[in-house]
């Protein structure tokens, strides 16, 4: 199987081609704009180049797991809507047979009803550009005809979390203060879906391998809505330290407007045989471990 992973230098792109490196029978090609990538491949360019370089690659399936949480509109529009349309557009002439495994949003949901986990054929009602961006981009995998599947993550949270999201910024600001230090947070009082980024990996991979067709949207979370008030005290715990969560700080406009969510996974079950392997206290303590490599 020729496989060509898009996005492997992001997070969960990274945890993705770790798995996929250790499986037998699979021949990964990394697609990107390193010079160190296999492929050159550069979602901002046209679908004309985009085709070229599918040609080159010959793929039996890509996985995109690229786009941008921040930025200005220009970027997340590139990125997160134009950028999947643009590779679809070009599997369709260089590979058609391809499958297609899209990496999508629970932010495309927007807010949940407490005690509800939402489920695929839930209204899509984005708050902010960030998953209005995404929205676009499910809408054009699902529309394209091809055989694709987006496969929806809630809150990833693990080794290597980065600093742009609330786990990843909270150990690295627990490893930086050490012991009684104070930790300026925002509200905390949010629900959330953390699933382990490992599982997200292994869910892709089966998305990649599984046989037959798949629903165009699966929910990949963890079925179970946290405080995220829970989930830092649960990484304080972890870190050992002895330090203050204070929830004094500038909270997010998104967490303000979207109190509650929790994914249903039983499609995901069904058609992938997949179910997360890793409790949230795996993901913090090794959260927690991953963070004193990366100020090392």
């Amino acid at each position: 199987m020729r496989v060509l992973l898009l996005g492997s230098t992001g997070y969960l792109g990274g945890h993705t081609a770790e798995r996929l490196r250790a499986l037998a029978g699979v021949r990964l090609f990394v697609g990107g704009r390193s010079p160190s990538a296999d492929v050159p491949f550069d979602l901002a360019a046209g679908p004309g180049e985009l085709a070229d370089a599918l040609h080159a690659a010959a793929p039996s399936v890509v996985i995109n797991c690229a786009g941008l949480v921040a930025g200005s509109p220009v970027r997340l529009v590139d990125a997160n809507a134009r950028g999947p349309a643009a590779l679809c557009e070009a599997l369709r002439e260089a590979a058609p047979d391809a499958r297609l495994v899209h990496l999508g949003s629970a932010a495309e949901y927007g807010p949940g009803a407490p005690g509800q986990p939402v489920t695929e054929d839930a209204a899509t009602s984005p708050l902010g550009l960030y998953g209005a961006t995404k929205l676009a981009g499910t809408l054009a995998v699902t529309g394209s005809g091809l055989d694709a599947v987006v496969l929806r993550v809630f809150n990833p949270v693990g080794p290597g979390a980065p600093a742009a999201g609330l786990p990843g910024r909270l150990a690295a600001e627990l490893r930086a203060g050490g012991d009684g230090c104070a930790v300026k947070v925002g509200d905390l009082s949010a629900y959330r879906d953390f699933v382990d980024a490992r599982d997200v990996a292994r869910a892709v991979v089966l998305a990649a391998t599984a046989t037959g067709a798949l629903p165009p949207v699966l929910n990949i979370g963890s079925g179970t809505a946290t405080a995220v008030r829970d989930m830092a005290h649960g990484l304080l715990r972890a870190s050992g330290r002895r330090c203050r969560l204070e929830e004094s700080g500038a909270g997010s406009e998104r967490s303000a407007a979207v109190s509650w969510q929790c994914a249903d996974v039983s499609a995901a079950r069904s058609a992938l045989g997949w179910r997360p392997d890793h409790s949230l206290d795996d993901s913090l303590r090794d959260l927690w471990q991953s963070s004193a490599v990366a100020v090392r």
